[in-house]
């Protein structure tokens, strides 16, 4: 069984309920988005996917086809069961902020990731008071040997798309990164 299909708006995000089983298919339809992913159990929605225990479950700070994201009390959240593209999906950067982009010299309001996914929960009635990691699918992040990383482009094409399979009853929120 699988969701219907919805586009999220550039820069927005949306959330979406998921039976245990079900898959739903994600797709980069023009090869150059960040999608960020979070997880949270419908049974508790302080239980999140946390990125620690997803790279301590899987022995890798990249997410692939075959692993699951964990939670924070180290229960399979999500399944990756097909990647198109084959790439190596960031688990390593926080979402984005409004912070972030004052860092980064942003003066007037910047749609954020961290905004996106809760304004998607509070439109399905949700809120937590925290922002988990995210997954970063789609996102390039290559790791150099003494530990830098860098930010480039992702190396997917356009309808590049990854399945997830949801191994328990859970809310799944996307963002398109702004």
């Amino acid at each position: 069984m699988s969701l219907d299909a919805e586009i999220v708006p550039a820069s927005h995000g949306r959330a979406f309920r998921m039976k245990a089983g079900e898959c739903v298919l994600i797709t980069n339809t023009h090869g150059n988005q960040v999608v960020d992913a979070w997880a949270l159990s419908v049974s508790d929605r302080f239980e999140t996917s946390s990125l620690d225990h997803t790279r301590s479950i899987n022995s890798n700070i990249f997410f692939a086809s075959g692993m699951s994201l964990a939670s924070n009390r180290r229960r399979p959240m999500l399944t990756m069961v097909a990647d198109s593209a084959g790439v190596r999906h960031d688990t390593l950067l926080c979402p984005c902020s409004s912070e972030l982009y004052a860092q980064l010299g942003c003066e007037e309001h910047h749609r954020s990731c961290t905004e996106n996914f809760h304004e998607a929960l509070s439109e399905i009635g949700m809120d937590v008071p925290f922002t988990p990691a995210s997954l970063n699918l789609f996102m390039n992040v290559p790791v150099a040997e003494d530990g830098t990383v860098d930010r480039v482009p992702p190396s997917t094409s356009p309808g590049d798309h990854v399945v997830l399979r949801a191994e328990m009853d859970l809310v799944l929120v996307l963002s398109a990164c702004p």
